[in-house]
C-alpha cells in the first residue's frame, strides 16, 4: 500500500500552515521552499484543497494559502481523500461478485486502517509538533 507523493505534501503543506504563527496567508513559494518541491506542482495539490474547503486562498501580491475556519477537525483522512479520492484500494478482478473471501478481508483492513486515519486530526498533530 503507498500513497502519492501528492499525499504526502499534501499533509505537510498542512501541517505547515496549522504551525504557521502568521495571521497572512502563506504563499506557494514560501509551502514549496519548505518541503523542497516545485511551487507549480504545490499549487496543483493546494488546488484541490481549496476545492475541498481545507484551505482558502488569497490572490495578489500579499496572496496565499491559510487554513480554513474549523480545521481543527480536519482528519487525515480527509485531506487523503481530498488528494487520492475515496475509491477503495483494493478490488478483487476476478468475476465472482460480492461473496469474494478476499475482498471482505481487503475492504475490513482498509476500514479500519480509515477509522485510524479519520481519529488523527490534524490539530492533533499540530498541538504534538509545537
Amino acid at each position: 500500500m503507498k500513497y502519492s507523493k501528492a499525499t504526502n505534501y499534501a499533509l505537510h503543506t498542512m501541517l505547515n500552515l496549522a504551525l504557521s504563527k502568521s495571521s497572512k496567508p502563506i504563499g506557494v513559494q514560501t509551502l514549496a521552499e519548505k518541503l523542497n518541491v516545485s511551487p507549480t506542482y504545490l499549487s496543483k495539490i493546494l488546488t484541490k484543497l481549496v476545492k475541498e474547503g481545507m484551505v482558502s486562498s488569497v490572490s495578489g501580491a500579499n496572496g496565499g494559502y491559510s487554513l480554513t475556519r474549523g480545521w481543527e477537525s480536519i482528519s487525515f483522512l480527509d485531506i487523503i481523500f481530498a488528494i487520492e479520492g475515496k475509491s477503495s484500494l483494493f478490488e478483487c478482478g476476478l468475476d465472482h461478485g460480492p461473496q469474494c473471501q478476499i475482498q471482505k478481508v481487503m475492504l475490513k483492513s482498509e476500514e479500519k486502517m480509515e477509522e485510524e486515519l479519520r481519529r488523527q486530526t490534524l490539530a492533533d498533530l499540530a498541538k504534538t509538533s509545537e
